[in-house]
C-alpha cells in the first residue's frame, strides 16, 4: 500500500480501517501490455485498449487473469483460431469462449434456465451450451462438435475488456499441451512464447493456478467436469469422522486431497502427470493444501497401478500407504458426494484402470459392502492391439473387438470393419500381436468398447483428443428418438456376470447398410442403458451410484437414471465432483477410511 492506502487501513476512524481490497490509482493494479519480448508498449487503460485492439487485428494476446493467463483470439476470426490451434499444438480438442454478456450467448446458443444460472453464478463456470446452427463463429473453435463451452466474464478485468470488445473470444488456459496453465508473466514469456503476440498483465501475483471449472448439465442438473476455480477447494461433508489421510489422485485428470475431521478437502484440477510442469504443479498443490489447513497426513491413498507417478511419489512419502483400486475408487466418490452408505451397487465405466487382477479394468459393476467390494460382473474382455496406442487409435480397438468374435477369419473382419484402414503390412504385424499377446493387454472397458464402436462405423479411426471417438458417437444420436435397443448376453462365468457384448457388434454389422449412424448410436446407448438395469437386477441392491468418465456422456447417464428409476431402484450420479479422474482422491479418501 502507498503512504495513504496504508493510513486509512490502520486508522479505527477511518471507513477503510482493515479494509482488505484497500488500494487507489497509485498503489492499485497496474496493468501493461508486452510485446513477445517482454517490452512494455502500454500501461493502464492505454494497454487494455491496445490490447482489445489486437484482438480484433486477428492478433493473439496472452492476458493474466486470476488463476493464470488465458491466449485470447476473436473467435469469429477463422485464421486466427486457426494459428493458435496450429501454435498451441491443439488439434481438435475444443476451445473455450467467453461472451460480453448472457444476451450475447442466447443469439448463439440454446440455454435453458438450469444452464442461465451456472453462466451466472458467483462460480461462472465453463458451461456447455448446444449451439445454434446460424453463427459467425470460427468453425475451428469446435471441429464437428454440436456443443461451445461459454463463461461470461468473471473478473473486473475480463468486464471491461469483453465491455470494449463487445464480440466473443476464445480464452483457452495460457500453456502448452499437457502443460498447466502459466501463473508468472516472466515464465509466461517463456513458454508461451512463440504463441502470443502480446502479453496483457499486471502486477498482482497469483499465489496458486486455477483453471476454469467446466459444467455440463446433466438430468435436470449441472455436473462438474472439471472442477476448480469456483468449485475449489470447497470441502466435501462425510457422516463420520475421518483419519488424517492425503490422497494423490490418479495419473490423468489428477486432482489430490486431504482429509480433516469429517471433511475432504480437494484440489483444483492439475490436469494430466505427463510432464515436468504437470508434477511439479501436482508437489506444489500437495504443499499449498498442507499448509492452508496446517495438515500432517497420518497415511497416504493411491492408486494401485504400480507405474502412475502419483502412486509413485505416494510410495516416497515416510507414512502408512494405502493402495486403493481405481473403480472402487470411483464409486465411492459417488457414494461420498450423495451421503449414501453401503451396501450400494456401483456401476465404474471409463477407459483404463488397473485391476486387482492385475489387467486392463473399465467395464466394472461392483458390489459395495461395508469396508470392501466384489466384482460381481463386468463387460466381456477383449485384447488391445500396441496396448497404450489403441487409446489413440479407435481402429485397434476395433480389431481387438473383431478378432475376439471372429479369430483368424479376416473376411469376417474385414467386412465388418471396412474403415479400418490398415496397410497389409500393419494389419499382419497386428493379427500377429494378437495371436501371441504381446503387447496385447486384456481390457474389460466401456471406454474401448465405444471407440472400437466409433470406428466400425465410421466415425473415427484415430483421435486427436483424449474421448473423441466416443464423444462423436454420442453427438451422432441427436434427434434420433429411437427407443430400440440392441440385445446383448449375460453369463455366469465362477459366480461373475459377463456381459456379452458379440450380438451387439453382429447386430450394428446388419444395421449398417439400412440405418443412420445417428439410429445406431442410439440403439447401442439404449442398449448400455439396459445393460446397467439387467445387472442391478442381478445385484439386487437398490442404492445404484454411476461413476467413470463414460458418465460424462449425457444421453448415457440420462438414459440409464431414467430407466433405474423407471425400474424401482434408486440411482445416482455426480454433481459437484467429476465422473471422471478428478473425482478419484476423494474415492481413495473413503476408502482409507
Amino acid at each position: 500500500m502507498c503512504d495513504d492506502c496504508r493510513r486509512e487501513y490502520h486508522n479505527p476512524l477511518d471507513r477503510r480501517f482493515h479494509a482488505q481490497p484497500n488500494a487507489c490509482p497509485l498503489c492499485g493494479p497496474h496493468l501493461k501490455l508486452w510485446d513477445s519480448s517482454g517490452k512494455s508498449i502500454g500501461e493502464k487503460g492505454e494497454a487494455l485498449l491496445a490490447a482489445c485492439h489486437a484482438i480484433r487485428d486477428g492478433r493473439i494476446v496472452a492476458v493474466k487473469g486470476l488463476g493464470g493467463f488465458h491466449l485470447m483470439v476473436d473467435a469469429r476470426n477463422d485464421e486466427a483460431v486457426r494459428r493458435l490451434r496450429q501454435l498451441k499444438a491443439r488439434e481438435e480438442k475444443p476451445l473455450a469462449m467467453m461472451f460480453p454478456s448472457l444476451g450475447t450467448v442466447e443469439k448463439s446458443c440454446i440455454v435453458d434456465p438450469i444452464e442461465k444460472g451456472l453462466l451466472a453464478s458467483p462460480e461462472s463456470p465453463i458451461v456447455l451450451l448446444r449451439r445454434l446452427q446460424a453463427s459467425k463463429i470460427s468453425e475451428a473453435v469446435a471441429p464437428g462438435n454440436p456443443y461451445w463451452g461459454i463463461m461470461l466474464p468473471y473478473t473486473p478485468l475480463h468486464h471491461l475488456m469483453m465491455n470494449e470488445l463487445q464480440l466473443p473470444i476464445v480464452a483457452t488456459s495460457g500453456n502448452r499441451s499437457d502443460e498447466p496453465i502459466c501463473t508468472d508473466e516472466r515464465e509466461a514469456l517463456v513458454r508461451l512464447g512463440g504463441i502470443a503476440d502480446l502479453f496483457l498483465v499486471h502486477n498482482r501475483p497469483i499465489a496458486r493456478h486455477v483453471d476454469d471449472s467446466i459444467v455440463r448439465v446433466m438430468a435436470g442438473r449441472g455436473l462438474i467436469l472439471r472442477r476448480a476455480r469456483g468449485y475449489a477447494p470447497l470441502p466435501v461433508f462425510v457422516k463420520d469422522k475421518l483419519p488424517a489421510v492425503l490422497a494423490v489422485g490418479a495419473h490423468l485428470k489428477n486432482t489430490v486431497a486431504i482429509a480433516i475431521e469429517n471433511q475432504v478437502i480437494t484440489s483444483q484440477h492439475i490436469g494430466d502427470l505427463e510432464t515436468a510442469q504437470a508434477h511439479e504443479a501436482f508437489e506444489a498443490a500437495i504443499e499449498s493444501l498442507s499448509g492452508l489447513y496446517e495438515f500432517a497426513p497420518e497415511k497416504v491413498a493411491c492408486d494401485m497401478h504400480p507405474d502412475y507417478l502419483s502412486s509413485k511419489y505416494a510410495q516416497r512419502l515416510a507414512r502408512p500407504l494405502v493402495k486403493v483400486q481405481h473403480h472402487y475408487a470411483h464409486i465411492l466418490s459417488c457414494m461420498a458426494e450423495n451421503e449414501i452408505s453401503p451396501p450400494a451397487f456401483g456401476v465404474s465405466w471409463d477407459g483404463t484402470g488397473y485391476g486387482t487382477d492385475g489387467t486392463v479394468w473399465g467395464g466394472e459393476f461392483l458390489k459395495i459392502t461395508g469396508d470392501s467390494f466384489e466384482r460381481f460382473g463386468h463387460l466381456r474382455t477383449f485384447r488391445l492391439p500396441g496396448g497404450e496406442k489403441a487409446i489413440v487409435e479407435p481402429r485397434r480397438a476395433a480389431l481387438g473387438l473383431l478378432f475376439e468374435i471372429y479369430g483368424d477369419s479376416m473376411v469376417e473382419i474385414k467386412d465388418s470393419a471396412p474403415m479400418l484402414s490398415f496397410s497389409k503390412g500393419e494389419m499382419q504385424a497386428l493379427m500377429k500381436m494378437l495371436h501371441s499377446g504381446i503387447n496385447c493387454p486384456m481390457t474389460s472397458s466401456a471406454g474401448r468398447l465405444f471407440d472400437a464402436v466409433s470406428s466400425i462405423v465410421g466415425i473415427r479411426q484415430n483421435t486427436r483428443f483424449e474421448g473423441q471417438a466416443a464423444m462423436e458417437l454420442e453427438f451422432a444420436l441427436h434427434g434420433e428418438q429411437l427407443s430400440l435397443c440392441y440385445l446383448f448376453d449375460i453369463k455366469n462365468e465362477n459366480g461373475v456376470n459377463i456381459v456379452d457384448w458379440e450380438p451387439i457388434i453382429r447386430q450394428i454389422k446388419e444395421d449398417r447398410d439400412s440405418l443412420s449412424v445417428g439410429a445406431i448410436s442410439a440403439k447401442f446407448h439404449n442398449a448400455l442403458a439396459e445393460i446397467i438395469v439387467e445387472m442391478a437386477k442381478l445385484a439386487g441392491e437398490e442404492k445404484v451410484a454411476l461413476s467413470g468418465g463414460c458418465f460424462q456422456n449425457k444421453y448415457l447417464t440420462e438414459q440409464a437414471v431414467r430407466r433405474l428409476s423407471e425400474s424401482g431402484f434408486r440411482p445416482y450420479w455426480h454433481q459437484r465432483v467429476p465422473p471422471n479422474d478428478g473425482g478419484i482422491a476423494l474415492g481413495q479418501i473413503m476408502a482409507a477410511r
